[in-house]
């Protein structure tokens, strides 16, 4: 079966998912302030953080290579770029690592999608209710 298709599909989750803790971080009023700050951050750390880390394991880059870099670019880009204070730092800092595990179960366990996290064993819906 081709999986291909899922890594875009993937992308476009975690790109919704990102705006959403950062919606939840800042205000209304300063998100709608800095929407092209975001958008580029979100091209930043999420579209490039997931094509270096598929990329960088694909050709065969070490693990503390292609695993770190993004999540480094997830954890100090957005509180340093958005000029976060200490309470919204330690706010997105919890969502989003909350987030990436959300959306690996949410594949896992609805569509039987287990790349985002493969180390991470989540039974689909269809083996637990067939």
């Amino acid at each position: 079966m081709n999986t291909e298709w899922h890594f875009p599909v993937m992308i476009f989750a975690s790109l919704l998912v990102f705006f959403l803790v950062i919606r939840a971080v800042l205000s209304a009023h300063e998100f709608r302030e800095k929407k092209y700050t975001v958008a580029l951050l979100s091209v930043l750390v999420v579209i490039v953080g997931m094509l270096f880390g598929k990329y960088g394991a694909t050709l065969g880059l070490p693990w503390w290579v292609y695993y770190p870099i993004p999540m480094l670019m997830t954890v100090l880009l957005p509180p340093f770029v958005l000029k976060l204070r200490k309470t919204k730092t330690a706010l997105y800092l919890v969502l989003s690592f909350l987030s990436a595990p959300f959306i690996h179960i949410f594949f896992s366990f609805f569509f039987s999608w287990t790349e985002y996290m493969p180390f991470w064993k989540i039974p689909s819906a269809q083996i637990l209710f067939s």
